[in-house]
């Protein structure tokens, strides 16, 4: 008896990955993807402190190739949980294992531009080679997969082998040189993953949007909004406290609230078509959204030290504004991809064009740069506008249809 508990015991804790015919549609998010999403935040509040002091040209760049670099991480390794993962003690023990290298990612992501980029870049190296051992074993214990998914999946492990010695090599490197090879990896990798959204048996293949997947992208989301959070109350703490500096941080979280409002209501928790140019593009349109949040929490900071001047210093300035424009157009990108848009054309459409209209706006705010709280404002101003007409739209469809797409957005 004992030996038979003993025997199912270490079947559970050392359980074979989930196959990819395996598909849960209707699982739920678990506390181990949850725990796996909260340790992000603290990776991204490091990376978005250093930045919120260096809003220049190059400090953004850096910021956005850093940032690229964490999301692809996010993505290999929630993906990864999507369709291989389990409740077992094996899942448990490599997701613990992917946290301990985020772990020092965020002890060496703030300076990873200049002095602590060797350590950096030799632990998002070991992270991603982890990642190539999970995906080449999730590979190989797979019995249920057509020869071409498995095929597709050889080519994915290979390139994040080639991906993992490339990034560990970049380690004798100049801090300039390294910055180069790390944004020409973002590069190769969001081309990649739009070319395999273009195979008939690329991305669509083994990648099928559930209830879970669509969930674990608007939670990254959260994560975002959360360092806009982060972002405010440190910048509030750091600096003497008035009326003027309290009430320009609080608009500039109001700011953050107001870009999660839109996101939720018109993308989050909508499915895209199941096809692979839109998986792609839908995954991928993720990235300049989130990238887009989280500058608008380092500017934050930037937004409230400056609270009594009489403009807005312009790298503050055009961050913010600059952020909330290229946020706007991510909508446009990613609602494009779902279900919802084809459904309803009378909706998406022409939020769509009134996205890119806010965009335009965005940057004309930015462009006459007035007072710090004013321009905080003014931004909400717009993307309240776009929220009322995105409601106006969804009141003046077809009752039933706006009525069921907004419910599967919030229910």
């Amino acid at each position: 008896m004992n030996d038979s508990r003993l025997a199912r015991f270490r079947r559970w804790f050392w359980r074979p990955p989930r196959a990819h015919g395996e598909v849960i549609h209707d699982r739920t998010v678990g506390f181990l993807e949850l725990y796996y999403d909260l340790v992000y935040v603290a990776v991204i509040i490091q990376l978005a402190h250093r930045a919120a002091h260096e809003l220049t040209l190059e400090g953004l760049l850096q910021f956005t190739v850093v940032f690229a670099l964490i999301f692809i991480a996010w993505v290999n390794g929630s993906l990864y949980l999507e369709l291989h993962g389990g409740d077992d003690g094996r899942t448990r023990t490599v997701v613990f294992v992917q946290i301990a290298l985020l772990a020092l990612l965020a002890v060496f992501i703030g300076d990873a531009a200049t002095s602590t980029g060797q350590q950096f870049t030799l632990a998002y190296g070991a992270f991603i080679g982890f990642m190539a051992l999970l995906w080449h074993d999730g590979r190989t214990q797979d019995r249920h997969d057509r020869p071409e998914s498995v095929q597709v999946l050889g080519g994915y492990v290979a390139a994040l082998a080639i991906s993992s010695v490339v990034i560990v090599a970049a380690v004798i490197l100049t801090d300039e040189l390294r910055m180069l090879v790390w944004g020409a990896f973002a590069v190769v990798w969001i081309v990649g993953i739009a070319l395999a959204g273009l195979r008939p048996t690329g991305l669509q293949r083994v990648i099928v949007p559930t209830d879970a997947l669509v969930e674990r992208f608007g939670l990254f989301v959260i994560i975002v909004l959360g360092e806009v959070f982060f972002g405010v109350v440190n910048g509030l703490v750091a600096i003497p406290r008035d009326g003027l500096t309290v009430v320009t941080g609080m608009v500039a979280l109001a700011l953050g609230f107001a870009f999660g409002w839109i996101y939720f209501d018109l993308i989050g928790r909508r499915f895209p078509r199941r096809d692979g140019p839109a998986i792609a593009r839908w995954m991928l349109g993720h990235l300049p959204m989130t990238l887009a949040i989280s500058i608008t929490g380092a500017a934050g900071v930037s937004l409230v030290e400056h609270a009594h001047d009489a403009t807005t210093p312009a790298g503050t300035a055009w961050a913010l504004c600059g952020s909330v424009a290229i946020g706007l157009l991510a909508l446009v990108l990613i609602k494009d991809t779902l279900e919802d848009a084809s459904r309803l054309p009378s909706v998406y459409g022409p939020v769509g064009v009134a996205s890119v209209a806010g965009a335009a706006a965005a940057l004309a705010v930015g462009w006459f740069r007035p007072a710090p709280w004013l321009l905080a404002v003014l931004l909400i101003a717009i993307l309240g506008a776009l929220w009322l007409f995105t409601v106006a739209r969804f009141v003046t469809s077809d009752v039933a249809e706006a009525a069921e797409a907004v419910g599967s957005g919030v229910d």
